[in-house]
């Protein structure tokens, strides 16, 4: 009897410290996803700013001086359609990021408990 009882103490201390462990790791996995995320949406806010201070600012010095050598409308569409192509290129490389951050599930987490439960139900069946 004093065998199985320390056995069963030993058991459920191991698997505390797993179940602890196993949180730690979920954490760690967590911050990791969550920090490439959010640098791919901080890339998508810069493609916005960029967007709308560039558009800000150089619009109406480039239609300007595009307006010296064709009519003021021809100079408006070139510099919308280069503001525009910039949006886009900041913007795909945002999506990429938070592609590459991938789901926010800790799945490495979850693969090493389960594999840590059918260890504990092998032995347990022993």
């Amino acid at each position: 009897m004093n065998d199985t009882h320390k056995l069963v103490n030993d058991l459920s201390e191991q698997f505390s410290r797993l179940v602890r462990d196993e949180f730690r790791l979920a954490k760690i996995e967590l911050a990791e996803k969550g920090k490439r995320a959010g640098f791919g949406a901080g890339l998508f806010g810069a493609a916005g700013m960029a967007a709308f201070f560039g558009g800000a600012a150089l619009v109406t010095t480039v239609i300007l001086l595009l307006a010296l050598v064709l009519p003021a409308w021809a100079a408006a569409a070139i510099v919308a359609g280069v503001l525009f192509v910039i949006a886009a290129l900041l913007g795909l490389v945002g999506k990429g990021q938070v592609r590459r951050a991938g789901s926010p599930i800790p799945s490495e987490t979850i693969a090493s408990v389960r594999a840590d439960i059918d260890m504990v139900k092998e032995r347990a069946r022993r």
